[in-house]
């Protein structure tokens, strides 16, 4: 029987709204690989070149040689982007304990971080895999628990929240379930606030924003062609989010990361307006516009009235390296506090660490006792 990939629900379905002017740069992860022999070529008169069988032989070899360092520095990209844990644990506690003084724990650090937040407004904004549920090896069952659900309700009471996540903004409010969020989706390309909301300047007034919108029919074009071309890869994985597509490789045996990453790429050969990123046990397709998690998050203040006030305080938690855009953006800003939900030492713009979800949602539910002991 053949193995086949398994389909995972899209968010295809189209909302038109007034479309944002962006600009387009053609870009790739990967470097074209170039394994096609010199062709002889040909002078006039009817003449011709011939080449040895020995320099024939030493071209093979560069090229193979050119590749096989494309081929190796592709799992080793994708191994960076997706530590295991096995990973994790065979870093030294030494290690850990020199990054965390850099990256202090958030929860150690409340009160510094309370301090700093005197006379602003605090914006929450939370990553959704990882951040506020666990990573798991099936993507469609990565379910929040009902105490991590109550404390980003008891959060949204007092400061405006956003979710910022690389699912689709359909599927990721499904798994949270909380209308009073605004929710950016597919990195923050499908941004839309709550209908009512009395937590910003600018009153209540809902918010839909898609800079990709022109994307989709190609996107589903990919999609379709990506499903048919990763199916004969065990334990792949497609996913639609909409304005960006998922490869998950987390089932994917290690030894086929590099034909997955080939199927991928050529895909991507005819579509030169997409580019090709990494995250945790996923390869990912976005349109090549100017536009990620960090531009969702400036976007999200404008929209809060916020966007060029020194009285707000952007706290932004997640644990991907779509992340760290989010992450730069404050630190570019000098405004803000950037925290990383990690267990073992990552390169960082964040300020903070948390170690898991379970410590997030103490960070959020100290926040929330916080404000409440303010108010009394």
């Amino acid at each position: 029987m053949t193995n086949q990939s398994v389909v995972v629900s899209d968010c295809a379905s189209g909302i038109n709204v007034v479309a944002m002017t962006v600009a387009l740069a053609n870009s790739s992860l990967f470097a074209p690989v170039a394994a096609a022999l010199p062709k002889p070529s040909f002078g006039g008169g009817g003449g011709y070149i011939t080449m040895s069988r020995t320099n024939s032989l030493k071209n093979i070899e560069i090229n193979n040689g050119e590749r096989a360092k494309r081929v190796h520095a592709w799992v080793e990209s994708m191994r960076a982007s997706s530590p295991t844990r096995k990973s994790s644990l065979s870093q030294s506690a030494d290690d850990y304990k020199t990054w965390t003084l850099q990256h202090p724990s958030a929860l150690a650090m409340f009160e510094e971080i309370t301090e700093a937040s005197k006379g602003k407004q605090i914006v929450v904004f939370l990553d959704y895999d990882g951040t506020l549920s666990p990573i798991v090896e099936d993507p469609e069952k990565a379910f929040m628990t009902t105490e991590m659900r109550e404390a980003v309700r008891d959060v949204a009471k007092y400061f405006p929240t956003a979710i910022v996540s690389g699912r689709c903004r359909a599927k990721v409010h499904n798994f949270v379930k909380l209308s009073e969020l605004f929710y950016a989706g597919s990195h923050g390309m499908d941004i839309k606030g709550p209908a009512n909301s009395d937590n910003h300047k600018n009153g209540n007034q809902g918010i839909l924003f898609q800079p990709a919108k022109e994307f989709v029919p190609m996107m589903n074009n990919v999609y379709k062609i990506l499903l048919e071309r990763t199916k004969i890869i065990p334990g792949a994985k497609v996913e639609n989010n909409k304005f960006c597509l998922s490869v998950h490789f987390r089932r994917v045996d290690e030894k086929l990361w590099v034909d997955l990453a080939e199927k991928v790429k050529s895909v991507l050969k005819e579509y030169p307006k997409l580019r090709l990123t990494q995250g945790r046990k996923v390869l990912e397709i976005r349109p090549t516009i100017k536009w990620d998690k960090g531009k969702a998050l400036e976007f999200l203040l404008e929209s809060l009235g916020y966007g060029n006030s020194d009285d707000v305080l952007p706290v932004y938690i997640g644990d991907d390296r779509t992340d760290e855009d989010a992450f730069k953006v404050l630190h570019k800003r000098g405004q803000g506090l950037g925290i990383l939900v990690s267990k073992f030492p990552k390169e960082t713009a964040a300020s903070y660490s948390l170690e898991e979800p379970l410590q997030v949602m103490q960070f959020l539910q100290r926040l929330v006792e916080w404000k409440r002991s303010m108010a009394t």
